[in-house]
């Protein structure tokens, strides 16, 4: 039977193409992260380059703690940034790769919400996104024996993303990951002072508070928030900074955070 793999798109440019490089930058941003001792059910990461997003994507990672031995599946959901997506769109893949090896998809999730109106396959939404491909290392060196259900969302509804989530949702066996990035080019205090109102309404579970340029991952985000209202989850700020805190100049950034919902 033919194995198909999603090759890495952005290894070497956004993350270190080499294995141990890789290895030893993501225990890095790990090691200086505290846990917290939360055990979330569901997180949001940003997606840059390491260099720039990395420590505060630990942040988010470290949160996994003890709970992480018990993950079996990651529902991996971030913005399209170069295919026009009507809806969601899953990967006909049977693996993404990373330099840390491959990470096996949960191809019987991928056809179940095949049924769903607003998903459909569309391999090429994946095929140069970064969204969900900087987020496998950090999964690797955190969680154990694992399949992912990738999607990559385009213009959808938080109602048509909270759809797929709860048919997901599972328990402690299934953890959600959505990757965004919050405010974009803004210079230093504006974006702080955006992407604090961001993080209220993420704390609040608001979705109507969050605007066009609260979040490029804003419709996953904001199906997240309805069905964690719905579960009654309660969302934790665990990091907040911008590219201008990171690794880059102040004039123009771009903000990351870290949230855990527990």
């Amino acid at each position: 039977m033919d194995h198909k793999v999603r090759a890495t798109a952005v290894a070497g440019r956004f993350y270190p193409g080499d294995a141990r490089h890789l290895q030893k930058m993501v225990t890095d941003f790990l090691a200086a992260a505290s846990d917290r001792g939360l055990a979330p059910k569901a997180l949001v990461a940003p997606h840059a380059g390491y260099i720039y997003s990395g420590p505060i994507a630990g942040s988010a990672y470290a949160q996994l703690g003890a709970n992480r031995d018990a993950i079996r599946r990651v529902v991996l959901v971030g913005p399209s940034h170069f295919v026009p997506v009507r809806g969601l769109a899953a990967s006909s893949a049977a693996a993404f790769r990373t330099p840390l090896g491959e990470v096996p998809v949960d191809e019987t999730a991928v056809a179940d919400l095949l049924a769903l109106p607003q998903v459909d396959l569309l391999d090429e939404a994946h095929a140069h996104e970064h969204s969900l491909e900087v987020q496998l290392p950090f999964l690797q060196m955190t969680c154990r024996d694992f399949h992912i259900v990738p999607l990559v969302v385009g213009h959808a509804t938080a109602d048509e993303v909270a759809e797929v989530l709860e048919k997901l949702w599972g328990g402690p066996e299934t953890l959600i990951v959505i990757s965004s990035d919050l405010s974009h080019y803004h210079d230093h205090a504006a974006a702080q002072a955006l992407d604090r109102a961001t993080a209220r309404a993420i704390e609040q579970l608001q979705p109507q508070a969050l605007g066009r340029d609260s979040a490029c991952g804003r419709a996953p985000i904001c199906g997240l928030l309805q069905l964690a209202r719905r579960y009654g989850l309660n969302a934790h700020t665990i990091d907040l900074r911008n590219s201008g805190d990171t690794a880059g100049p102040r004039d123009q950034v771009v903000g990351y955070g870290a949230f855990v919902f527990v």
